[in-house]
């Protein structure tokens, strides 16, 4: 049991090294090509930082083991509102931007409403409950409408917009110093990141499976606790360290933001290669994760556009409630 857990901690952590290796990579090629560190800030090191999610969910797939997708994509979301946000709002409060409320919400509502929906095919379709290829480019195609409205609209705005500045920051701060850059380290930084990504998505899927045999738990309640958990921890770091430093205007746009990537482009690439089923109890998560993403909304607009630390305990207390009630009436 003890080498499992350590073989699952050591993939998680190759993981998410190898996600900041690839966004390094990646980002530097990108500016190497002549790409504005803005379009980088919105593209590449968007997708980078959900790499761990899309290794995870599609190595499980691929090897049959869909209840570790499914709960790595579900969790994620439901850790992301009721874990990160939770915690950096009771470090401080925290301010809500207006783009992220007309923009990132109503389209992760979207997002969410979409992925409940389409996880009732036995009522909609009388076909067996899963994410199968239609889905999945349908929300591919969602994707590529959200991304194309990001990009021109936040192109077509001044540059003092926050959204416009955090995306630019995020470009330049993964950019290595030109000094260190060439195409040839650029791309082995890349190419080092995706080794590293296969290799900790492998042994955390393999090392998932086996706790969940030795624990005698479903394969989804691992995805949804601890492998959510933990391809969460970019963004758990990053805004808690948002908050601390008193930026915590950003937290929200990340979160949301992540969100986003994991309904649309993650569960939508991973059902196109290979339908992902939903579990029995899939659809108590399905509801769970649609119930966050719904009061998320009318706490970002209450107390002056803030998530207050009280706000903040009752999401967090909400998340552990649900995980420990899911975890003990597993079957």
């Amino acid at each position: 049991m003890i080498y499992s857990i350590l073989l699952l901690i050591t993939g998680l952590g190759l993981l998410l090294g190898g996600g900041s290796v690839l966004v390094r990579g990646s980002s530097s090629l990108a500016k190497n090509l002549g790409i504005s560190p803005l379009v980088i800030g919105l593209t590449v090191v968007a997708f980078g930082t959900s790499a761990p999610e899309l290794t995870v969910t599609m190595l499980a797939a691929l090897k049959g083991n869909s209840d570790i997708s499914f709960g790595n994509i579900i969790g994620s979301n439901i850790a992301n509102i009721g874990l990160v946000l939770a915690c950096a709002a009771i470090i401080k409060p925290l301010k809500i931007e207006s783009s992220v409320i007309t923009r990132e919400i109503p389209m992760m509502l979207l997002a969410s409403v979409a992925a409940v929906i389409m996880g009732y095919d036995t009522f909609f379709r009388n076909a067996g409950e899963m994410y199968d290829r239609s889905d999945g480019l349908l929300l591919l195609l969602f994707f590529c409408v959200f991304i194309y409205y990001t990009i021109s609209g936040v192109l077509n705005r001044k540059s003092t917009d926050l959204f416009v500045v955090q995306a630019r920051e995020k470009g330049e701060h993964f950019i290595v110093p030109v000094r260190w850059r060439s195409i040839g380290i650029d791309l082995s930084l890349t190419l080092a990141g995706l080794a590293l990504l296969i290799t900790g998505g492998k042994i955390s899927v393999d090392s998932a499976i086996k706790l969940a045999q030795l624990f005698r738990v479903p394969e989804v309640i691992i995805g949804l606790t601890i492998i959510a958990v933990g391809t969460s921890l970019p963004e758990l770091i990053t805004s808690v360290i948002a908050a601390w430093r008193g930026e915590a205007e950003l937290a929200v746009g990340n979160v949301v933001g992540s969100n986003i990537f994991n309904l649309l482009f993650i569960t939508g690439l991973g059902a196109s290669i290979k339908p992902i089923a939903i579990p029995s109890s899939g659809h108590t998560d399905l509801f769970m994760m649609l119930f966050l993403a719904v009061i998320l909304l009318p706490l970002s607009i209450s107390n002056q556009r803030r998530i207050i630390r009280l706000e903040g305990i009752f999401l967090l207390g909400l998340y552990a409630g649900y995980t420990l009630w899911r975890t003990l009436h597993s079957s």
